[in-house]
């Protein structure tokens, strides 16, 4: 099936310079916001401390749960909305074991809502010092994940290819990042595991445009590396939309009906899904051409 013909004639590489302006220009968007944010929004896999979620019979003021959890040592306690008549209660690290706290949460809830008037559905606790060691396993996963690719499409193809390939990665996750800092979404494991699939689905789909510019290169070696790139975008474009397409409509019906648990991981594969075709076709692309620029192969055609 073919949304669009393979012998179309879009020029992608002309839009190569304004796209590169755009992504920069989102990326240092996403820089100011973090800075502003004072970084990420890590959530209690990476800062540490107490995450307690909590399901009210009726909806109950934050101020209330706040002064509630006063009364039990829990200052400047942050109180989240996570659904209707649902919160999360985030403190610093409790001290006490999890049993402990279950009891004495549950002790004030009751005293200050009413038995039968809440459930306590999770708690969880994480030490400053297994937050900074997930967030360096994390960073870690991220980065070897960059080499291996580095590694393989190197191998596979050229360093040019590999080069093009990492930084239209590196892209997808700076402007996935950007978007989790405004909307003000918790970066926690599971986003990680979000930016990691991301990483995977975008070098496929750059992959293949690689492997079809490779094959017009050697087909047609009188032609620049300009009309190759060109053509071989639009001969795989009708694929890129049609995988593109398959994956967002999946990831929009888990983003409206999948519920709150798994938004802000849905959220994530949305923003890098996009960025991942966007990345592959203006990016990925224009960075080898940028790079033949810079120290030809040797090709007969012009670049």
């Amino acid at each position: 099936m073919e949304i669009i013909k393979a012998d179309t004639h879009f020029n992608f590489v002309r839009l190569m310079k304004p796209a590169i302006v755009l992504s920069i220009a989102v990326i240092i968007i996403g820089i100011a916001s973090l800075i502003w944010h004072g970084g990420p929004n890590f959530g209690i896999d990476f800062a540490g401390g107490t995450l307690i979620q909590i399901k009210f019979q009726n909806e109950t003021h934050a101020d209330k749960i706040r002064a509630a959890f006063k009364t039990i040592g829990f200052e400047g306690s942050i109180i989240q909305n996570y659904g209707p008549k649902e919160v999360i209660v985030r403190t610093a690290e409790s001290g006490i074991d999890a049993k402990g706290l279950t009891a004495r949460v549950d002790g004030m809830l009751t005293s200050s809502f009413g038995a039968g008037s809440y459930e306590i559905r999770r708690i969880e606790m994480v030490g400053p010092k297994v937050g900074k060691d997930l967030t360096k396993k994390a960073l870690l996963a991220i980065i070897f994940s960059w080499i291996g690719i580095l590694i393989y499409v190197g191998v596979r193809f050229e360093f040019r290819y590999a080069l093009g390939g990492i930084i239209a990665l590196v892209h997808d996750i700076l402007i996935t990042i950007t978007f989790l800092s405004l909307f003000e979404k918790e970066f926690d494991l599971n986003i990680v595991a979000a930016l990691l699939t991301i990483i995977g689905f975008s070098i496929n789909d750059t992959i293949v445009i690689f492997d079809r510019i490779r094959e017009n290169a050697r087909k047609n070696n009188r032609l620049s590396l300009i009309e190759v790139i060109n053509e071989s975008v639009n001969q795989t474009l009708s694929r890129t939309i049609l995988t593109s397409l398959t994956v967002l409509m999946v990831l929009l019906v888990l983003f409206f009906f999948g519920g709150t648990v798994i938004h802000d991981f849905t959220f994530t594969l949305l923003v890098g899904t996009i960025a991942g075709v966007y990345s592959t076709v203006f990016i990925a692309s224009p960075i080898v051409l940028m790079f033949e620029k810079i120290k030809p192969s040797g090709r007969k055609g012009k670049t």
